[in-house]
């Protein structure tokens, strides 16, 4: 059972709202630091009307889990022409921009560097002493990895980062409109009874009901950064479920459907 908000979490509401009302009153956009997904769930759980802007998300990259939330009054909310989408390359009006930058990570001598993870990345920027809120996801590739940075920080990443594991490491700034990445994924499909929640799971992670529904209760699966604890949330088409310890899949959608009312749908699951 999902427990009452903590002091941390009502503090971190209380500073969105404060967020959002320097926006509204200075008529200009207001940032947060990067979000992660429970942090993301309170953004969304907040009662609108303690919001006196509008809010769009970003955080790097079009299919990023920590994200950078802009508080827009409704002048340059309307801005926004109907083209524009605000989760693709961070979309904002009127010049404004993320102060997000990008800082890609290579070895110095690619012939003796480690097999890195996620994890090495995480630790050795954490190891900086750099605070979480300060920099979003991390993206491993081949011989490098991108992690995306609040601009204050950057150049000391830059400077202080030079050894991931045992590896020696080079760092370079990169703006975030020029970081090209399409993520793994298979495909894969599967015949459901209805587009609940745990039924769509099932297709991505095989495994019994029962284990599915306790992660939904435990409070470990987000849908497009929303905490969802019921198992019979009924999905949209184009939704990003993503579930602690198992990892993140999307929902594309109703293929077909059976004489016996069963529906055959599609999803993508990110590796």
């Amino acid at each position: 059972m999902v427990c009452a908000m903590n002091k941390e979490e009502l503090m971190l509401r209380k500073h969105l709202i404060d967020l959002s009302n320097r926006a509204f009153h200075r008529d200009i956009v207001t940032f947060s630091d990067f979000l992660n997904l429970n942090e993301l769930h309170i953004l969304h759980t907040t009662p609108k009307e303690l919001f006196r802007t509008r809010c769009i998300s970003f955080g790097g990259h079009d299919l990023s889990e920590r994200q950078m939330i802009a508080f827009l009054p409704d002048a340059l909310y309307y801005a926004l022409s109907d083209k524009d989408c605000p989760t693709s390359k961070g979309t904002l009006p009127f010049g404004y921009k993320y102060p997000i930058q990008a800082v890609v990570v290579g070895p110095l001598n690619p012939k003796f560097a480690e097999d890195l993870s996620h994890r090495d990345y995480l630790g050795s920027v954490m190891n900086l002493g750099v605070e979480r809120s300060k920099f979003g996801d991390i993206i491993v590739m081949d011989t490098e990895a991108v992690i995306f940075v609040c601009e204050e920080i950057v150049e000391y990443v830059l400077h202080n980062l030079n050894c991931v594991r045992h590896t020696p490491v080079q760092c370079q700034k990169r703006e975030f409109q020029d970081i090209s990445y399409t993520p793994s994924f298979i495909q894969l499909k599967g015949t459901v009874p209805s587009v609940r929640l745990d039924t769509v799971m099932s297709v991505a992670f095989p495994m019994s009901r029962s284990k599915l529904t306790a992660y939904i209760t435990a409070g470990k699966v987000f849908v497009n950064g929303k905490l969802i604890t019921s198992n019979g949330y009924r999905l949209e088409e184009g939704q990003f479920i993503s579930v602690r310890g198992l990892g993140r899949i999307s929902y594309e959608g109703i293929l077909s459907e059976t004489k016996k009312g069963r529906y055959y749908i599609s999803v993508k699951k990110y590796v």
